[in-house]
């Protein structure tokens, strides 16, 4: 009997037992809250919670795997997600459980359910200790909607971001479909809720963090920057050299989605820096803006170290 067929003997299929209402609850926030664990749904998120579990030192600050529900169906068609599970049932301290269709419906809010999901613990990390080892962060700042909070955790982990920060007054980036936005990254980027913009840009100070403000109003743009560090690399001085070296540590700051950053906020930056709009839009959806920003610090930053 192969490790699908083993799990199949014990399938959860009661949709009103307490351990589906216990998932199911994870929706709410203040229940994630006292009860340290958030809900990761989907293929992507439950492999990147198996492979991080796998992992014999994963990093400090990232998410613990306590429980996996999976239907068979879903398990069959994701055969390495199948052999890590059974190499996590191998180690113990998981909960794993095969989950009737409806069950898993019961467990989730989301509209069409994707066969698996995760129940994970909510990571411990303090804000000196994200930003003392990040070359390059980003801060949220006031973001509302849970798919633009799971969409830059997302940018900035594709860009090599070591930290992303968000400031009281967010989005809980653990909110369901924030973890559904942010595709497996959250178990590659380690996060920081609840920080106040003061605490954050004296302790990005203190790490050797520069702080730049994403503003649509700015007069210095994201390409006069990255223009300077591409000509600085050459050896070549330019008028914006004076500006700020975007091959620095950096934290950059995103603000909300219908307001931006408030002048008090962006006080806070050693620059305001606007993404240049080519084209008739009227502005950019935040999670494009940042991946805009974070993208032009990794580049002038990897481009620094080569």
């Amino acid at each position: 009997m192969n490790f699908t067929e083993r799990l199949g003997d014990r399938l959860l299929s009661n949709t009103r037992s307490d351990r589906v209402r216990d998932v199911a609850a994870l929706t709410r926030r203040s229940v994630r809250s006292k009860r340290g664990v958030f809900r990761a749904e989907g293929p992507q998120n439950v492999r990147e919670a198996l492979r991080l579990a796998l992992s014999d030192m994963p990093p400090p600050g990232l998410p613990g795997l306590e429980a996996v529900y999976v239907t068979e169906a879903e398990l069959e068609r994701h055969l390495d997600i199948a052999a890590d599970l059974e190499a996590v049932s191998e180690r113990g301290g998981v909960f794993i459980r095969a989950v009737s269709p409806e069950v898993l419906a019961a467990m989730t809010d989301a509209v069409t359910p994707q066969g698996m999901l995760a129940v994970c613990s909510l990571p411990s990390l303090t804000l000196d200790a994200a930003l003392a080892r990040a070359e390059l962060a980003c801060v949220l700042v006031r973001v509302q909607d849970p798919g633009n909070a799971g969409t830059v955790v997302r940018a900035a982990d594709a860009a090599g971001a070591q930290a992303a920060v968000f400031t009281s007054g967010n989005v809980d980036p653990f909110n369901p479909k924030a973890v559904r936005s942010s595709a497996g990254s959250l178990f590659h980027v380690p996060v920081v809720t609840g920080a106040e913009m003061a605490e954050i840009a004296d302790t990005a100070q203190l790490a050797g963090l520069g702080i730049l403000a994403a503003d649509g109003y700015a007069s210095v743009s994201v390409d006069d920057l990255a223009d300077a560090a591409l000509l600085r690399s050459a050896g070549v001085s330019s008028s914006d050299d004076a500006a700020y070296d975007l091959s620095r540590p950096t934290a950059w700051l995103f603000g909300n989605e219908a307001q931006g950053l408030t002048e008090d906020e962006k006080d806070h930056a050693d620059l305001a820096v606007a993404v240049p709009l080519y084209g008739a839009a009227e502005s950019l959806n935040v999670g494009t803006a940042a991946t805009v920003c974070l993208y032009s610090s990794a580049r002038a930053q990897r481009r620094a170290h080569s």
